[in-house]
């Protein structure tokens, strides 16, 4: 990672402004999809045990953020994946892991650790045995990142109400692998 880029704790509800924008930008959002991922983002953060980093230039600019929380299986995400790891008989991915809900970098800022520095330092703060998290099921610089660090694929073809796309539920045993081993 560079010297440029210090990662840590991000107050989120104070931020989530600032995180949409990178969130947006390397995601490409819609005003009208950022709008709904406020809500949700906000609500994400009152969850017990939700925690967040970002990324942050030493010019005060946020470049990056991860954010996440123990899975609870009532939660929307897991009751939309749920059927799909359970037909792959993986469902008890779902107990005792700590959820990826979101992780974006800016595109100048990829390619030089920051993610990877933010998903292993939020995983290595936690007291769950596992990690999960849902990607775009293409092959992707993202999903190479998650393959890199011990996530391998649960269930593919996840069909997420309004989402164009398909995803895929990845989970990695904690804590997640680093370069070289």
């Amino acid at each position: 990672m560079t010297d440029d880029v210090v990662i840590g704790p991000l107050d989120l509800a104070t931020h989530v402004d600032e995180a949409l924008r990178v969130q947006a930008h390397a995601f490409g959002l819609s005003d009208d999809e950022v709008a709904v991922r406020r809500q949700i983002v906000l609500r994400h953060i009152t969850y017990p045990g939700a925690r967040a980093l970002g990324a942050t230039t030493t010019e005060g600019r946020l470049v990056g953020f991860v954010y996440g929380m123990p899975n609870d299986r009532g939660h929307w995400w897991s009751t939309v994946v749920e059927p799909y790891l359970r037909a792959q008989d993986l469902d008890d991915w779902l107990d005792d892991s700590f959820v990826i809900t979101e992780l974006h970098v800016q595109p100048g800022h990829q390619n030089r650790g920051v993610g990877r520095t933010l998903i292993t330092t939020i995983t290595d703060a936690v007291r769950q045995p596992r990690s999960i998290l849902s990607a775009i099921d293409t092959e992707s610089p993202a999903r190479g990142l998650y393959r890199s660090l011990g996530y391998a694929d649960l269930a593919r073809n996840v069909q997420f109400p309004s989402a164009p796309k398909p995803y895929a539920v990845m989970g990695a045993p904690l804590p997640l692998r680093r370069p070289g081993v």
